[in-house]
Order: C-alpha cells, then sequence, then structure tokens
C-alpha cells in the first residue's frame, strides 16, 4: 500500500464540471503519483511510478491532439 500522507491532490484539467466525477491527482510524493475518485476520496489510490505516469498523459495528449 502507497502512503499517501501529504499528498497535495489537484482536480484534473480534463475532468469538467460534471457532477463531482471526476479524478484527482497528487504529484508531489516520492517516487509516486497517486490518483484517486472524488467521489470517495477515503477509498483506493492507484499509484504510478513517475515515468509511467509521464507516458499516460503524453499518450492522452498524443491521442487528443489526433481526433
Amino acid at each position: 500500500m502507497v502512503d499517501v500522507t501529504g499528498a497535495q491532490w489537484r482536480k484534473s484539467t480534463r475532468s469538467g464540471d460534471n457532477g463531482g466525477e471526476c479524478v484527482e491527482v497528487a504529484d508531489n510524493l516520492a517516487d509516486v503519483v497517486a490518483v484517486r475518485d472524488t467521489k470517495d476520496r477515503t477509498g483506493p489510490v492507484l499509484a504510478f511510478a513517475p515515468y509511467a505516469w509521464s507516458a499516460f498523459v503524453a499518450g492522452v495528449k498524443t491521442a487528443s491532439i489526433a481526433r
């Protein structure tokens, strides 16, 4: 389990004002990027290695441009 104590959560810039169906990201932690669902802030957290998160974000940006 990843310790997210001290995480500074921010709402994803791709999450709109859609009634709370958003994700939050904490990228201030050492060696991990954490992602959680805003509807269940005390629930499970997905954890990614920083390089994996960077690759995911780059892929999403590329796919958005290709549309």
